[in-house]
């Protein structure tokens, strides 16, 4: 399902017949006539079938005609009904529980259970059903519902009560918080060739919105030695067949039963040990030829999976061809909580008409997902479609939610909202800022929060830096917006005024920026510190660590992406640049009697100047690939996926003299690699970034002109493919090459999951290794080591240059 659980799918839906069709309708349940939700209903020897709802009542629309239809079930026994269709009909089934016949097996005093024989048949057969079909295409529907089972009334600061009762749910602050339905064409070649067109959709409480619904989101496949579902599980999940199955699973046979002549074993599985990233429930397996018929597997906390409490996956096959089977449904049952809140809910696939023998001349595998515009069809499209009837809550909420949508897109409807979102509150002043918005039209604005744009620092004393900004949505296809942007600057000790002003302009695949005015910024272009972090250190601890001049400037930029992986940008930029001394040395406190430390990261124990004044023009190039050419594409524009190569980049800075006034004369050459979590299976993801460059000309250059690195000297750092742990934030820049390498490993609790206690926190350890050298420098390496829960770290790090222990310290890094 993988990160289908991180969003909540939506599905709305409608049931009508095509007058040239005639309907056969009824409800599933079981011998005690409870329903048996999600049945499968299926014509014999073909893939024309439907399901049953959540209530067990189904709805086939078939021409008239003679046919046999087979009712079926997990862990009921498959029933055939003839019927001689003339006119509607309604045909209710009651299917009886499957009983499993146990053959003469036997089992001596400390002997293997029988199930083991047909585990290891079955992963010996496992490779050749993953690979026996090298192409097909189906058509897929998809439904999912989510609910909110309990909710508190407030939580922290937001109207819970207030919300839901906008969104359509009952004063009890429960209901439908997503309902949505969609159908999708999907074309496969081995071994990861897909291409998916969605061709309808619903979804409640909106008329114009498509389904998010994916099938390759929905798609498992138990044949693979492991199920990576990203956001579900930090740790890939064993299959129960896979080929080291047998080192993390008990198995045990329940016997066999016969389904259209076929003989089925039921087999349970569970983990040999309860904290192993396994399944567990019952997996059917066909006599003779060891291939899987259905699952019916689950999974709890005691696997450590996120956001959900409870998952619950069934799968079932049918035979497509005399040589392969092939998924018939596919169903994911969850429930979970946090905070007070409680959800529920459940996503079905439903596949049919599959073709073995494609043919793909007009198929761009490049385009993995295609979703154009009018997807979105009606009730009346659906009643036709729809092979899972609605349940009367589903029906309600469709309902419902499409009077609320002609309300919420409405003017009226829209202006009321800004006006009530709209009013300024003292707190929002002081604090977050401002935010007006115009939701007609596609506008809004932006206003800095007072107490926010408040900073300190030992060049201009205390100062605020207060910026407002203008958003407008100009291009519906692509959505992008027109940004206008500007700031005042003013520091109350050196009383300089400062101000910028700046535009982000959409020019079909590229942006336009412009900017120009004077600032007050890092000597490092990387900025390694906040403005807050050096606020609080300077007051707080009387440690200065950020370093400081004035530019005056004005520069442009174009960037977008040329064609697939392939991206780029060029800059150009002159300044007027001048280096400022300290003004203040006001701290709350005065620890260990610590003194501030001068403007000159060089020189600290002295004011004296780092360059002198100048002016710069400098143009920058950077291009970039990331090979890879498949993208996504929505109503929106395209979106294009990222490789499972490396991202190369190429940089060029060169600095001209004499134009404009320029002083400076460098050209500066850089290359780079990287890559983001690489599956190491269950050993983790790996990161890396290596980098190297070398100013091939540096006749005139200034400090601001060398090259920066990332460090980090404080407590609180924001984690970085390209960061260092303990790195000196200036002292360390070059005029000269460089070569720097990071290297990053998660574990994914790994270790952290096989000890008692510790377990249930989901920890990850990560190991960091950064190098870098200068010629000054020479060899600098970092080592750390830590943990992580969700998006915070611990870390310790050592540093050594040459062999020798430079620093050791603790850090904590936050990802926001």
């Amino acid at each position: 399902m993988k990160s289908t659980f991180l969003f909540i799918l939506l599905f709305v839906s409608g049931i009508r017949v095509f007058s040239q069709q005639l309907s056969i309708s009824g409800k599933i349940t079981d011998e005690n006539n409870k329903p048996i939700p999600f049945a499968s209903i299926y014509v014999k020897n073909t893939t024309k079938g439907v399901s049953a709802n959540s209530e067990g009542a189904y709805e086939l629309q078939i021409s008239p005609g003679s046919y046999e239809l087979q009712y079926k079930a997990l862990g009921y026994g498959q029933q055939s009904q003839r019927v001689q269709l003339t006119g509607n009909q309604v045909i209710n089934i009651a299917l009886k529980t499957e009983t499993y016949q146990l053959k003469a097996v036997s089992i001596h005093a400390g002997g293997e259970d029988p199930a083991y024989a047909i585990i290891r048949k079955a992963i010996k057969k496992r490779k050749t059903y993953l690979n026996e079909v090298n192409a097909y295409t189906c058509d897929i529907y998809i439904k999912g519902l989510q609910k909110l089972l309990a909710a508190p009334k407030k939580f922290l600061l937001f109207d819970v009560q207030k919300a839901t009762s906008e969104a359509g749910l009952d004063s009890n602050r429960t209901g439908i918080v997503y309902l949505s339905e969609s159908e999708s064409k999907y074309s496969f070649i081995r071994p990861n060739k897909v291409h998916e067109v969605q061709v309808s959709s619903k979804v409640s409480g909106s008329n114009k919105a498509f389904s998010f619904n994916r099938a390759s989101d929905m798609a498992v496949n138990f044949y693979e030695n492991f199920e990576n579902w990203e956001g579900l599980s930090n740790r890939p999940l064993v299959s129960p067949i896979a080929d080291n199955a047998l080192f993390y699973y008990n198995y045990k046979w329940m016997g066999i039963s016969v389904e259209n002549g076929e003989t089925i074993n039921k087999i349970k599985v569970s983990p040999k040990r309860a904290h192993d990233p396994c399944f567990e429930g019952y997996i059917y397996i066909l006599d003779d030829s060891w291939r899987l018929s259905a699952l019916q597997l689950y999974l709890t906390k005691k696997a450590n999976i996120n956001f959900v409490d409870t998952l619950k996956v069934n799968q079932q096959f049918y035979p497509v061809s005399n040589k392969a089977w092939m998924p018939a449904t596919i169903k994911f049952e969850f429930t979970g909580g946090l905070f007070g809140f409680k959800v529920g809910g459940y996503y079905i696939s439903i596949y049919k008409n599959y073709d073995l023998n494609p043919s793909f001349e007009k198929t761009n595998f490049a385009e993995v997902l295609r979703i154009e515009k009018g997807v979105s069809k009606d009730s009346a499209f659906w009643n036709q479609e729809r092979p899972i009837p609605l349940t009367d809550e589903e029906k309600t909420d469709y309902q419902k939610k499409d009077i609320l949508a002609k309300k919420h897109e409405s003017k009226l409807y829209l202006d009321s909202l800004d006006k009530a979102n709209n009013k300024v509150k003292p707190l929002d002043v002081l604090l977050t800022g401002v935010n007006t918005r115009n939701r007609y039209k596609k506008e809004s604005y932006h206003y800095d929060g007072l107490l926010g744009s408040l900073l300190y620092n030992t060049v201009e004393g205390f100062a605020i830096n207060y910026g407002a900004s203008y958003s407008k949505l100009v291009d519906t296809i692509d959505n992008r917006y027109l940004i206008l942007n500007g700031k005042v600057r003013y520091g109350f000790s050196n009383h300089l005024l400062n101000g910028t002003v700046g535009a982000a302009i959409p020019l079909k695949r590229f942006t336009l920026s412009l900017t120009g005015g004077s600032d007050v910024t890092d000597l490092n272009n990387q900025q390694p510190i906040s403005t807050l972090l050096n606020s609080l250190y300077s007051l707080f601890e009387k440690q200065n660590y950020q370093k400081l001049y004035q530019k005056q400037f004005v520069s442009a930029s174009l960037s977008g992406r040329i064609t697939g992986g392939w991206k780029a940008s060029a800059s150009a930029e002159w300044a007027n640049r001048k280096w400022l001394p300290n003004s203040s040395n006001y701290s709350f406190f005065d620890p260990a009697n610590r003194i501030f430390t001068s403007n000159n990261p060089l020189i600290p124990t002295q004011d004296v100047p780092l360059f002198p004044e100048n002016q710069s023009f400098k143009i920058n190039l950077r291009t970039s690939y990331d090979f890879s050419d498949k993208y996504e594409t929505y109503p929106s524009g395209r979106r294009y996926l990222p490789s499972k190569y490396p991202t190369i980049g190429l940089n060029y800075t060169k600095g001209i003299k004499s134009l404009f006034g320029s002083d400076v004369d460098y050209d500066l050459l850089s290359a780079d690699i990287s890559k983001s979590n690489i599956d190491m299976g269950f050993y983790g993801k790996t990161s890396f970034f290596a980098g190297a460059g070398k100013f091939l000309n540096a006749n005139k250059l200034f400090y601001p002109d060398f090259k920066h690195f990332d460090g980090n000297q404080i407590l609180a750092y924001t984690p970085g493919i390209n960061r260092f742990l303990l790195l000196d934030y200036y002292n360390f820049s070059t005029p000269d090459k460089y070569v720097e390498a990071h290297l990053e490993h998660n574990f994914s609790g790994f270790i952290t999951n096989k000890i008692p206690i510790i377990r249930k926190f989901k920890l990850q350890e990560i190991v960091d290794v950064n190098y870098l050298y200068t010629p000054t420098l020479k060899n600098y390496t970092e080592l750390g080591f830590g943990l992580q829960y969700l998006n915070i770290r611990a870390m310790y790090g050592v540093s050594y240059n040459s062999g020798n222990k430079v620093n050791s310290a603790f850090r904590l890094g936050i990802s926001l």
